[in-house]
């Protein structure tokens, strides 16, 4: 499910600044990322705004599986929001572990991984990810889109 944003629009990833100037030139290859981070954040948007052509060239080829364009067009997800919890960068590779969550069928859920990354000829390609599992927020925890409300006032109400 496409998550209709313009390019004035604050940036899916989290970053607080609008799309446009954040993962859209990324998007569009006018920048290529420049940290482990920062490709992360632009999958995760990319992911959001179905911009799945990226998602494929930013996946190390070495990794894909037969990953296709038409099986990540398939979903039928709506991303809630992004949480990055820890990242480490050394001279050619990195990792970046995150949540990101989404609802799908009602039911509310995260991908929660840490993902590698290899700098290869000035880019950085996603690899592989460690999937691990997480818990819902409590009710009076603030909610996973970053909405400023708790969880029980906002994205909980979504499976209903």
């Amino acid at each position: 499910m496409t998550t209709q944003i313009t390019p004035a629009d604050l940036c899916p990833c989290g970053s607080q600044q609008s799309y446009q100037q954040c993962c859209l030139p990324l998007h569009v290859n006018q920048l290529v990322a420049q940290s482990p981070e920062q490709l992360m954040r632009s999958r995760y948007c990319a992911f959001v705004v179905a911009q799945f052509d990226y998602l494929l060239v930013t996946h190390h080829p070495d990794y894909r599986q037969g990953l296709t364009i038409e099986q990540l067009a398939q979903s039928n997800t709506h991303w809630l929001g992004l949480q990055v919890i820890s990242t480490k960068q050394l001279a050619t590779t990195g990792e970046v572990t995150f949540k990101a969550w989404y609802i799908e069928d009602k039911q509310i859920d995260a991908i929660y991984e840490q993902s590698s990354f290899v700098l290869q000829q000035g880019r950085w390609f996603y690899t592989e990810g460690k999937q691990m599992h997480t818990k819902l927020p409590e009710r009076n925890e603030p909610c996973i889109c970053h909405s400023g409300k708790k969880f029980k006032q906002c994205c909980a109400k979504l499976t209903h």
